[in-house]
């Protein structure tokens, strides 16, 4: 896929999605951070549910090791994996209080030595809460880099540096946004809404499966 083709894809899904950022509700980074942890094999429908009356009663690092396990486990319980994914925030709220003085680090080093926090959940939170261009490569991003052709690889960090060389500068912030929400709600892995795609006469997806539509703006 050639550099002019890749800028016109991005132009066009920014057009279409305006507001590029995180379903998960959260206000502040801490927040963002829980919730993220909890997300893993879980939808973010789910973890909002969850956090809205979690939050209310504990946002900060401090206030739910105070809650304390069980009753963590009591508010998050409809979450999958709950039990394991309550263990790591406790285990993390501790770190945070005991090693960053109740702060979320602002490093990827400091970021992934958090229980429950890997490559992907350190890449959402240095970009949605820090504004560093990452791009967390999660189910959506895996395949849309395949499926349309824009980053092809076997693992999600082939794909993610991929990403990294062929997304514009101008577009790399908002890049992992972008796609996750075009991956959710259009480009869909079982049938592609290809009919709604604005980006369907760009897209190097091999069966396509419904007539080109017509996109506004396109060159």
């Amino acid at each position: 896929m050639n550099a002019e083709k890749r800028q016109e894809i991005f132009r066009r899904l920014s057009i279409a999605i305006p507001e590029p950022t995180t379903e998960l509700v959260h206000h502040s980074t801490f927040e963002l951070l829980v919730a993220v942890i909890l997300s893993a094999q879980a939808t973010d429908k789910g973890v909002n549910i969850a956090t809205a009356k979690l939050f209310p009663v504990a946002n900060t690092p401090q206030a739910i090791l105070d809650l304390g396990l069980e009753r963590l486990e009591s508010y998050i319980k409809t979450i999958g994996l709950y039990r394991g994914k309550a263990k790591n925030v406790m285990a993390t709220c501790r770190m945070l209080v005991e090693q960053y003085n109740g702060e979320v680090p602002d490093t990827r080093e400091a970021l992934e030595s958090l229980p429950g926090v890997g490559r992907k959940t350190a890449n959402v939170i240095l970009n949605t809460a820090f504004g560093q261009p990452t791009i967390a490569v999660d189910t959506h991003i895996f395949r849309l880099g395949n499926r349309i052709g824009i980053a092809p690889g076997k693992t999600p960090l082939e794909v993610e540096n991929k990403l990294m060389k062929a997304v514009p500068k101008e577009y790399l912030h908002d890049a992992h946004h972008l796609l996750i929400l075009h991956g959710r709600y259009v480009c869909v892995a079982r049938k592609p809404k290809c009919g709604e795609c604005v980006i369907y006469d760009l897209c190097e997806y091999k069966t396509k499966s419904t007539p080109a539509p017509a996109v506004a703006g396109a060159l």
